[in-house]
């Protein structure tokens, strides 16, 4: 079984107490740069990301990051690894530098000229630089997810895993927050785990789509939206018409309008015809997505199904 790439997941199985299956045989080639995990809550990212973190350990499966196996030697990646999760706790009363560094002290990281010089660095790498004095209580959640970003990347780490980063950020902070992920991805592999598509359609070159705890789409966003074109058709549908709808629709999205009517996206399949007064639409990343969540895979596009580019449990491409 070939491994292609600098971090590479192989029929990847977690079950928990219970039993519960949280990952049902993943395989993944992650290369240098953003790559994103998307999937609605509980679909087993947060599972993967810990496993990949070697927080846990699999019930099956192997992880390599540069050839070496973390499931053999978990320190390999905890020495070399940077992670920003949903909910980072700070102490309200700290000044940001000082949290910083108290943060680079439970790391055991310092720099050439000493640990508070290495947190002015990374404050000004998150442009923080001026909130270095006010206590972190004050901080906006855009602020509080910058420093949280700071004190990923102290110590320069080969992997950097961030966890829904932009939930409950402003548009204004969301795009600021984007830009510096960008910087970070530089020379690193980063792994993004979200649920919010305008994250991945954004920042990541290459996707990975997980529903049950199973890989259900390998792709790019290009190709992902090429994957459903043709395929996508909006309407309008008064909101007391719209159950019935649904039960001879394939419903992807219903958007409110002034109450009382819904701009409706259905997926139509090959072969068959659009509902009366339905236009074509061009397919969105949204829509590749929401198709994924909603559709039984006989009824998913091939081109959507059979973009995964590495071998799955059973070596089939």
């Amino acid at each position: 079984m070939a491994f292609n790439a600098p971090l590479s997941i192989r029929g990847l199985v977690k079950i928990h107490p219970g039993p519960v299956c949280a990952l049902r045989g993943v395989s993944l080639d992650i290369p240098v740069g953003m790559f994103g995990l998307l999937g609605p809550n509980g679909a087993g990212k947060s599972t993967l990301m810990n496993l990949v973190a070697a927080l846990m350990e699999p019930t099956a499966g192997t992880i390599l990051l540069d050839g070496t196996d973390i499931v053999k030697d978990p320190m390999f990646m905890r020495q070399r690894l940077g992670y920003l999760p949903q909910d980072f706790g700070f102490y309200p009363d700290l000044s940001g530098k000082a949290m910083l560094e108290f943060l680079l002290k439970l790391k055991g990281v310092s720099g050439p000229k000493g640990r508070g010089k290495l947190a002015d660095e990374l404050l000004e790498r998150v442009n923080l630089t001026s909130a270095a004095k006010r206590k972190v209580g004050g901080y906006s959640g855009g602020m509080r997810q910058r420093l949280g970003l700071a004190q990923s990347i102290a110590g320069d780490p080969r992997v950097l895993i961030v966890d829904e980063p932009t939930a409950g950020l402003d548009p204004e902070e969301r795009q600021r927050f984007y830009r510096l992920l960008a910087e970070m991805s530089a020379g690193r592999i980063v792994l993004l785990s979200t649920h919010i598509v305008e994250d991945i359609s954004t920042l990541c070159p290459r996707l990975a789509v997980i529903r049950s705890g199973e890989v259900v789409a390998d792709t790019t966003p290009s190709a992902a939206r090429g994957a459903i074109e043709g395929t996508i058709f909006e309407g309008l549908v008064d909101d007391n018409h719209l159950p019935e709808f649904a039960k001879s629709n394939k419903v992807i999205s219903a958007v409110l309008s002034e109450g009382r009517t819904n701009r409706v996206r259905v997926y139509v399949r090959s072969g068959q015809s659009a509902p009366a007064g339905f236009s074509l639409s061009s397919g969105t990343l949204e829509d590749a997505y929401l198709v994924l969540m909603r559709c039984a895979p006989h009824e998913l596009p091939p081109a959507l199904v059979h973009a995964a580019p590495v071998e799955t449990v059973g070596g089939a491409a």
